[in-house]
């Protein structure tokens, strides 16, 4: 053995990572997270708390709103639960688009 086998590996070996191909691994994996994340939203059952908390709501409202029909909403077994695009249904509903016809604010 020579003193040269038991140097530490310098920054120009190839066998070590450089910093920035650790950033873009760190990054790529970050990106990886978020997809996984939103694939699981799109499939997750909303509890009408969890509901009421995403839509600035209280739960009150989003129980009455089940109840009486004027939200979409799914069963999980005698529980209403929202979905993902039920939610987006209620927040594109309260949506109200400027009128053309209006007075200019003066």
């Amino acid at each position: 053995m020579t003193t040269n086998d038991l140097a530490p590996p310098t920054a120009t070996t190839p066998d070590r990572p450089t910093e920035a191909a650790i950033l873009r691994l760190a990054e790529a994996i970050e990106q990886f997270t978020a997809m996984q994340t939103a694939a699981d939203l799109e499939l997750r059952c909303f509890t009408p708390e969890q509901a009421a908390e995403i839509l600035g709501k209280n739960t009150n409202w989003v129980l009455e709103a089940c109840r009486d029909g004027r939200i979409p909403r799914t069963y999980v077994g005698k529980s209403p639960r929202l979905t993902a695009a039920h939610i987006r249904w209620v927040q594109s509903q309260g949506e109200r688009l400027p009128n053309k016809y209006a007075k200019p604010a003066a």
